[in-house]
């Protein structure tokens, strides 16, 4: 489903991802680990169109997406949930999910991506008449990743969707992302939480210092000993 080969990116001069290589197949969940400046938001970015990259190539269905805007990534069916989130925080939470529905304009095609994201967050329901800044940072990101799920993604990607929230919310975001999967999106997640992520993951990538220095099956890089002792502490 997407193929990002080759991919260095750069800041003011400064590499942060260097000939990076991953792929993604149709129905996986796929984990992007490492430690922070190692380069997994850059290449979220840069795949979803928010970086350019100084050189390689990002195919997604068989078709080449690195250069294009943002939203034309989304229109082709890949939604960013970034680490800062980026509600609309004066709005409602309902206002904030039926933003995220603009490539769409039948009530149908609005109306059950907003049903299911209600039934993955149930609390999302109680609060839609609420503002977005006054959710805690748990629902605020279970209302990012369901603002994204309104455009009808094929491929989810997720930016340290655990980063500051409370761990019984931390469970029912990732068992929230395995039910994504279930429903037919492909999921690719950068997280610092490994041993969760590999809980729900089909394979990983490890990156460092912007390279790709480890790949394998989930079971594999939780097996490893260097990634034990570098990420979960064992």
């Amino acid at each position: 489903m997407l193929a990002a080969r080759d991919l260095s990116t750069a800041y003011g001069g400064l590499i942060a991802l260097t000939q990076a290589t991953i792929e993604v197949e149709r129905g996986e969940i796929v984990c992007v680990a490492g430690a922070n400046g190692a380069g997994k938001s850059t290449l979220l970015k840069t795949i979803a169109g928010m970086e350019r990259p100084c050189s390689g190539v990002v195919e997604f269905l068989g078709e080449r997406i690195d250069g294009l805007a943002p939203h034309l990534v989304t229109k082709r069916g890949i939604a960013y949930v970034p680490e800062n989130r980026r509600l609309f925080s004066r709005l409602s939470v309902d206002d904030n999910l039926r933003l995220g529905s603009y490539l769409f304009r039948g009530r149908s095609d609005r109306d059950a991506p907003r049903e299911m994201a209600i039934r993955l967050f149930p609390r999302l329901g109680e609060r839609l008449l609420q503002r977005a800044e006054t959710l805690s940072g748990g629902e605020q990101q279970m209302l990012a990743i369901s603002r994204a799920l309104m455009t009808r993604p094929k491929l989810l990607m997720l930016d340290e969707p655990s980063q500051g929230i409370m761990p019984k919310l931390v469970d029912e975001i990732f068992d929230a992302v395995s039910e994504i999967r279930a429903s037919g999106t492909t999921v690719l997640i950068v997280e610092q939480r490994l041993t969760e992520c590999l809980e729900i993951a089909d394979r990983a990538y490890v990156l460092q210092t912007g390279r790709v220095v480890m790949s394998g099956t989930a079971a594999e890089i939780r097996d490893n000993a260097g990634v034990r002792k570098a990420y979960l502490g064992l």
